[in-house]
């Protein structure tokens, strides 16, 4: 018996078990582009339009750091500069998930244990999942390539764009194969990839931001920093710019060298056991842990606090440019068009709009939070949570506790939004308490749209439990397209009012209505109501 023995079946059985969440992930990444591509060749349909939004752009660093750097001022180019790293962030979460379920979470829950005892050699859980893992990224590179000759962009770049980001994901799955075999728990390995992939995207970020404006006056050359990071590597692709396809070489054979580190790893440990082994906790636990609501917090404390230290540092990001913003965008009518309709049409000052712009993506990051932590219910219940149930916790105290602690976090990380964003403002216009309360204000009217998703989250979970991560996401991606990129792509506006994004009020650029808020806070608790009364009713699904 080889150590690839039986890596044929579980590759077979991982596709089984993933026939929902992966299509989810390849179809809502193909479907981000298509937006990307429609609102490019909508917004921009000139070249004289597209150079005078480029020029704009390389002045303004949180576009530049949010976005990618500029290259070429063709269609294709353009909807690279607007969505290739979003697509590459999302091909990497697909793929370091999948990869960790397939590996740690499998010895976590004893199924590698069960899985050992039959004919299968060391090597073919992890080939399995890296197999499965690279044959998505494949589909997904072949989608995003065919979505972009539809639109009648050429060929070649359409290729190496989609080349791009499927290499990248394989980047990414390498990590999360080393990571998976560092750590003793999913969670953990999961953690190691999403900070990886957070700090490769804003090390790209700012390697654009400070990066060198060409002679052109529209195109950048990102700083060095960019090399070490996988998206940075999907930049330097340059689809439609060029084509390097020599780039693709670097995130093949940093997969494979991963890919070695993980097998001898592998080698070296026992099933169920990472290389880094789970401190043992104190002998007796705090009394705060004997109630589901304290137990809740210790297990979601970390999750919020990542979240905190990244809105801070991106609110004070936003707040820097603001004093900037109207200057950049006032002989510019064709991006400063494109700010408002990401504000939902909002026809204030054009500072104003820019912060009703971002403010709603505080809101899209705060309702990611919020479906983050009350996903956590579904790993609970198939791990310690039937243990806790077992005892005098009632189901509705142990859902309701996880449901308090989410909403608890997303009125935090709003208020974080709007100080940190005001402070900073402020201070660079010397009105730094107007200017607080205006910001806070506007970055707190976001949370009844995020609690819209709480309460989808935990309805989804009482009904659905097996299919309840894959359509919590869903529904949070298919209401960032209606709402935030509904106006950009000309949706009709029934279609945009199918997002709760869409009835926020654009503060600090439009009047705040009571009416709306209300609505949308009555339909969270409805929703979640209905999954607590579900969730009370079913059996467990372990």
């Amino acid at each position: 018996m080889s150590a690839y023995t039986g890596t044929a079946r579980l590759a077979r059985l991982a596709v089984r078990r993933d026939r929902v969440q992966l299509p989810l992930w390849i179809l809502g990444t193909t479907l981000m582009l298509v937006t990307a591509v429609s609102a490019a060749k909508s917004q921009y349909p000139t070249e004289a339009d597209r150079v005078e939004v480029l020029r704009t752009v390389v002045d303004n660093p949180t576009i530049l750091i949010f976005r990618a750097a500029p290259t070429e001022v063709t269609v294709g180019a353009v909807a690279m500069f607007q969505i290739l790293t979003f697509l590459a962030v999302l091909a990497g979460f697909m793929s370091t998930l999948a990869v960790v379920r397939h590996t740690r979470q499998n010895e976590e829950t004893g199924r590698s244990e069960l899985v050992g005892a039959t004919v299968v050699g060391r090597r073919a859980g992890l080939t399995a999942a890296l197999v499965v893992v690279a044959g998505a990224n494949a589909v997904l590179g072949m989608l995003l390539a065919l979505v972009l000759i539809g639109y009648g962009l050429p060929a070649a770049g359409a290729v190496a764009a989609g080349a791009a980001v499927g290499v990248t994901g394989l980047a990414f799955a390498g990590i999360a194969a080393v990571a998976a075999q560092v750590t003793q728990t999913s969670r953990a390995a999961n953690g190691i990839a999403a900070a990886v992939i957070g700090l490769a995207y804003f090390l790209r970020g700012f390697a654009d931001a400070f990066g060198d404006v060409q002679a052109n006056g529209y195109s950048i050359v990102s700083a060095w920093p960019s090399w070490l990071s996988p998206i940075g590597w999907t930049e330097h692709v340059r689809p439609f710019a060029g084509d390097r396809w020599w780039v693709l070489a670097f995130p093949l054979v940093f997969f494979a060298a991963c890919v070695g580190v993980a097998f001898a790893l592998t080698a070296r440990r026992d099933v169920g056991i990472g290389m880094i082994p789970a401190r043992p906790g104190p002998a007796t636990g705090r009394p705060a842990l004997l109630s589901p609501l304290g137990l809740a917090w210790r297990l979601q404390r970390g999750t919020l606090i990542g979240w905190a230290v990244g809105v801070a540092v991106l609110g004070a990001t936003v707040g820097s440019v603001g004093e900037t913003v109207e200057q950049a965008f006032l002989d510019n009518e064709g991006a400063a068009n494109t700010i408002e309709k990401l504000a939902g049409g909002a026809a204030g000052s054009l500072a104003d709009t820019y912060f009703a712009a971002m403010m709603g993506i505080f809101g899209a990051l705060t309702a990611g939070y919020v479906v983050q932590a009350l996903l956590r219910l579904r790993s609970e219940e198939t791990g310690a949570g039937e243990a806790v149930l077992a005892t005098a916790t009632g189901r509705l105290r142990w859902l309701g506790s996880h449901l308090a602690i989410a909403v608890g976090g997303a009125a935090v990380l709003l208020l974080l939004a709007g100080v940190s964003t005001g402070l900073v403002y402020g201070v660079s216009t010397g009105d730094t308490a107007g200017k607080l309360a205006d910001m806070t204000g506007a970055a707190v009217v976001q949370l009844p749209a995020a609690l819209i998703f709480a309460g989808f989250a935990v309805a989804a979970f009482g009904l659905l439990p097996r299919l309840s991560i894959g359509l919590a996401w869903a529904a949070l991606a298919l209401s960032l397209i209606l709402g935030q990129l509904g106006d950009l792509l000309n949706l009709p506006q029934a279609v945009r009012d199918l997002s709760p994004f869409a009835h926020v009020p654009a503060l600090p650029a439009a009047e705040a209505s009571a009416g709306p808020m209300l609505a949308l806070a009555a339909v969270a608790l409805a929703l979640a109501a209905a999954g607590l009364a579900l969730f009370r009713r079913r059996d467990l699904a372990t």
